[in-house]
């Protein structure tokens, strides 16, 4: 019988839940057709479609230390990059298969640049791995899916050894975990239809990972997709339960919380763009406004956010996307402090609901009030009572912003109100944030 140990999990989160921001980085053979990665999925390519893409996959402009050289400085604290995608190409030196970028013409194992690269920049390294596999001969096809030639009956799966295929996996699983080092994150994808759970060998799956890694946080994927919660949001968590939830292409609605009622981790996966993997068309970009906001969002609600770029077919994160990273750092340069360590202001003791100028995140009895729109007068602090403010600053510069006395609002004279000055614009039009300090 698994015995879920909370202390145990609760200090394996602790460096999870301070750091709050990441990058994904989704790379392979995909990036030379620039059609995203399930683009074998999507055109119902075989093997010999797509075996081209292996034989010309050498990015002579791949640096991984630029990589994470560019999540350092946008404000990222971890990143997780696609070890395997679906696709079953894999960007680590395997034994249980030819088919990597040790034996393409790259000729290099490029989980073990990534490791020492992001390790070297002084963040956490993650790798993801794909449970699907549509290279592997064992593989379900035809009827599954997903799988690129689910429509095609001559590709039966009469002689397929799903046995053989979970060994194969697992061997795998067991070399990253064993051959480079430590590993913070280790981010499965993902669990569909009967494939889930056992079907995937989770529990000796997961009793391996923790013997090789006992510290490494795992998503919840074995179990779920990018909807559903699984087992350890219900309470009843199963011995490969995920360690946090994986909202995936949205932010959710309020904080979440388990089936008790307590806050439960949870880490949004966003696009730049629309797309995962490089995908040369793909032009509707989010702005850095709607980033930075987001980033907000999610720590507002208790969450996490990691971002994902899609490196190009010579390894190289788009411009679009390094324009939108340094706009990023800029803004986690001087406003960090309200992302780091933070969380929902609820449970606090003062109730900021009400607040409706932006988002507001926590640490302790620092409040911080993120603007986004600038307000006609000075701004109410709504829920805040007035004798318990011990100082209000601008948190990019530390100046001071005095409450207001004006005649304005002494209507309401159980609100306090900060007076930002005469200026029409916010200070910061991709959020100007409020250092309230609260006494203890």
């Amino acid at each position: 019988m698994y015995e879920f140990d909370r202390e145990r999990y609760d200090r394996r989160m602790a460096w999870w839940l301070h750091d709050r921001f990441g990058m994904f980085i989704h790379w392979g053979l995909y990036a030379i057709p620039a059609r995203g990665e399930w683009v074998r999925s999507t055109e119902e390519m075989d093997d010999a479609s797509y075996r081209p893409y292996f034989d010309e996959f050498d990015p002579r402009e791949l640096d991984a230390r630029a990589w994470a050289r560019a999540a350092r400085e946008a404000g990222m604290r971890y990143v997780v990059m696609t070890a395997k995608h679906h696709d079953g190409f894999c960007l680590f030196d395997t034994a249980q298969t030819d088919y990597s970028s040790v034996h393409a013409p790259l000729g290099r194992d490029v989980v073990a640049e990534f490791v020492e690269a992001v390790r070297a920049e002084g963040l956490r390294v993650g790798l993801y791995f794909s449970l699907i596999d549509w290279h592997h001969p064992d593989f379900p096809q035809y009827g599954d899916r997903q799988a690129p030639l689910r429509n095609h009956p001559e590709c039966g799966n009469e002689g397929r050894d799903w046995g053989r295929y979970l060994r194969f996996m697992h061997a795998q699983v067991r070399e990253l975990c064993s051959n480079y080092g430590r590993l913070d994150l280790l981010w499965f994808d993902f669990s569909y239809d009967d494939m889930r759970g056992e079907r995937w060998g989770a529990t000796e799956l997961m009793r391996m990972v923790r013997e090789l890694q006992p510290d490494v946080i795992v998503n919840n994927r074995l179990e779920v997709s990018g909807e559903g919660m699984g087992s350890l949001a219900e309470c009843a968590p199963t011995p490969y339960h995920g360690d946090f939830v994986t909202p995936e292409r949205i932010i959710p609605p309020w904080r979440l919380t388990d089936a008790e009622g307590r806050p439960l981790a949870w880490e949004s996966c966003l696009t730049m763009n629309d797309s995962w993997g490089y995908t040369a068309r793909d032009d509707n970009w989010k702005s850095p406004r709607t980033l930075v906001r987001s980033l907000v969002e999610c720590v507002s609600k208790g969450g996490n956010l990691i971002l994902n770029v899609g490196p190009d077919a010579r390894g190289r994160i788009p411009r679009a996307s390094m324009e939108r990273l340094r706009e990023l750092g800029r803004w986690m340069g001087e406003n960090g402090a309200s992302v780091y360590g933070c969380g929902s202001a609820e449970g606090g003791g003062v109730d900021l609901a009400r607040f409706d100028q932006g988002r507001v995140t926590r640490r302790g009895n620092h409040y911080y009030l993120h603007l986004h729109e600038p307000h006609v007068g000075p701004v109410p602090l709504l829920g805040v009572p007035k004798a318990s403010i011990r100082s209000v600053r601008i948190l990019a510069d530390g100046s001071e912003v005095p409450l207001s006395s004006s005649w304005t609002h002494s209507d309401y004279a159980d609100v306090a109100f900060a007076d930002l000055g005469a200026a029409t614009e916010l200070p910061d039009p991709l959020d100007t944030v409020l250092e309230l300090v609260l006494d203890k």
